[in-house]
């Protein structure tokens, strides 16, 4: 027998190793003893998330959960970081996006933590003449710059490069990326362009700019389009392989054609996907420059930028904690630049306080909780190697896909690519509207007296090619009928809660209730007699013991009394006057909206 040292933490040692079939065993007992019929090889299965893709969240990772080699970090395939010191060196960049050319707010932010610019020029954002003025002060050998230009991008860049020289800047100083990224405009207006500009402006920064990359691949439009994480990878994948062979067939080397790729991708607040789809992008690229004859160059260069998918309208302080959370998943994750959206990044321009909240979540990570000392944190869990890994395969098939059809230009003229993007939004579309994907501050825990900042508008942004969706679209149109409502008639859309019996029987009915017709801006009414409510709809709350006996006779009294509508509270039953039923994993945005037009509000 084997005689461990005593370290004065024997914690378990005295206990025999336990198993996974015990554990499988253990947890079936417990879901059979709940109502659930399961045995001990489906047990763990009964307990898994599904997540898109065909992806699932199991409930237990061990050591048996194998995954390929993710190597170390800086060497192929790149899984743990694209460089061998991560992010331990200074952090993560932290990126601030610009739409307007405002001097002042660029320096300010320069000043307190940026480290580099996000431009948007041209449609969408300010004017290729007011380059100069957004970049005034700013010292161009120090703060890397990215264009964002769309079809502007060719005289941006030459006025961007024109500031370099006007300024003494050393052509090996310069640093940041032109942008140019022809598919992901096409993406988002349905303009196809000339890509010969792109692979003219990529010869340039090859040969003069060592620094300096001339193309973005940009997969937020597919993200921005209700698109899965592992159809982000894909489409990006095939964005990057469509700029390879055009930058190859311009004379470039394909190790000069990768050097002049950096890679933009969303950052959400589910923070593990995120992570996994960051190391899973890295693996995947250094596939294709492998393939390529260019493993050398395979290391991905990646801006992250958190989701404007997931940032809500209606109460949008909590969309600091949602950005903080995919802050720090897209930091963990290995990205060599963050972009964090202010807070009111939904409702138009930002101002200084919500720039500084943007800026100083990375700074607190980095600086405070110490993220970016450690290469590659989530290296070695069991459950992010094999998410990883699952991913990585997931987002190679959406790529292969994407290839079958001719290529990214190809599946995104044809509308089939539209087409798979908007039926992953779909799917998900349901869950939000059933709200077993809750959105706090808007289908849960809303607050009706909530006073919603004003913004001034932001430029216009292109359009015509994929859709822009959000997380909170059919919520918020349900929000802006009440709104209305309240505008013309000085009052909301109300319901009146008829609570039954003690406050131990319909608390938890009461309280969920209230919190599902807020949802929708429909007020609730406890108090009072349904005959001062000010409404024509009810909902009865209980226990199903007290539903028995009372439900008929309460719904009976209050059409009496004049509603025209009774919901109850609870699973469908057999209730005469009981019109329709409300209870977790009902169709939300359908009750909401249907009890509104039943009201008249508009």
């Amino acid at each position: 027998m084997t005689v461990l040292p005593n370290d004065g933490l024997s914690l378990a040692a005295g206990f025999p190793s336990a198993t996974h079939e015990q554990w499988r065993r253990l947890v079936a007992g417990v879901l059979n003893k709940s109502g659930k019929e399961v045995s001990d090889e489906t047990a763990e299965a009964a307990l898994s998330t599904a997540l898109e893709d065909g992806l699932a969240t199991r409930p237990l990772y061990t050591a048996h959960d194998e995954a390929p080699d993710p190597g170390f970090p800086g060497f192929a395939p790149f899984v743990r970081g694209g460089r061998p010191d991560g992010n331990t060196v200074g952090g993560w960049g932290v990126r601030q996006r610009h739409t307007t050319a405002d001097g002042a707010a660029v320096l300010a932010d320069l000043e307190n933590g940026v480290s580099s610019l996000w431009l948007v020029v041209g449609e969408g954002g300010f004017p290729v003449s007011s380059l100069a003025q957004a970049l005034e002060g700013v010292l161009l050998d120090l703060a890397p710059v990215v264009l964002d230009a769309g079809r502007d991008t060719e005289p941006a860049a030459r006025e961007l490069l024109r500031l370099y020289e006007e300024r003494g800047v050393a052509e090996d100083a310069v640093r940041g990326s032109l942008g140019a990224d022809p598919l992901g405009h096409e993406a988002r207006s349905g303009e196809a362009l000339d890509f010969a500009p792109a692979a003219a402006l990529a010869r340039l920064c090859a040969e003069g700019y060592p620094g300096l990359r001339a193309l973005t691949v940009d997969a937020m439009p597919y993200h921005e389009a209700g698109g899965s994480a592992a159809q982000e990878l894909g489409a990006s994948l095939a964005n990057g392989v469509a700029c390879l062979r055009e930058l190859t067939e311009a004379g470039l080397s394909a190790e000069q054609a990768c050097g002049q790729l950096e890679f933009r991708y969303a950052a959400t607040a589910d923070q593990f996907l995120t992570i996994a789809k960051l190391r899973a992008a890295r693996r995947l690229w250094a596939r294709v420059a492998e393939v390529c004859g260019a493993p050398r160059a395979g290391a991905q260069v990646q801006h992250a930028v958190t989701s404007p998918v997931m940032m809500s309208r209606r109460d949008p302080w909590v969309n600091m904690l949602r950005t903080t959370i995919a802050t720090l998943a897209a930091g963990v994750g290995g990205a060599d630049a963050v972009t964090v959206l202010p807070f009111d990044h939904a409702l138009g321009l930002p101002d200084a306080f919500a720039r500084r909240i943007a800026r100083n979540t990375s700074t607190i990570l980095v600086e405070e909780s110490h993220l970016a000392r450690v290469i590659d944190p989530a290296g070695g869990s069991w459950y992010v190697e094999r998410l990883t890994d699952e991913l990585a395969h997931a987002g190679w098939e959406f790529f292969q896909r994407i290839e079958g059809l001719g290529g990214q230009a190809a599946a995104l003229r044809s509308g089939r690519l539209a087409e798979d993007l908007a039926k992953t939004w779909e799917a998900r579309s349901a869950k939000l509207a059933k709200r077993r994907e809750p959105i706090t501050g808007v289908s849960e825990f809303p607050n009706l007296g909530e006073r919603v900042p004003r913004r001034e508008p932001v430029p216009e942004p292109p359009s015509g090619g994929l859709p822009k969706v959000r997380r909170d679209e059919a919520f918020e149109v349900l929000r802006a009928r009440s709104d209305a409502h309240l505008a013309a008639t000085g009052s909301r859309p109300r319901v009146y809660l008829a609570s039954i019996g003690p406050a131990a029987a319909h608390t938890a009915r009461t309280s969920f209730v209230s919190n599902l017709f807020q949802a929708g801006g429909i007020e609730p009414v406890t108090e009072g007699a349904f005959e001062d409510s000010g409404t024509s709809e009810a909902c009865l709350c209980s226990s199903d013991a007290l539903y028995e006996e009372q439900a008929a006779s309460t719904a009976q009294a209050l059409k009496a009394a004049g509603a025209q509508h009774v919901f109850l509270a609870g699973r469908p039953g057999q209730y005469p006057d009981v019109d329709a039923y409300v209870f977790a994993g009902c169709d939300a945005v359908a009750v909401l909206s249907a009890t509104l037009d039943r009201m008249g509000v508009s």
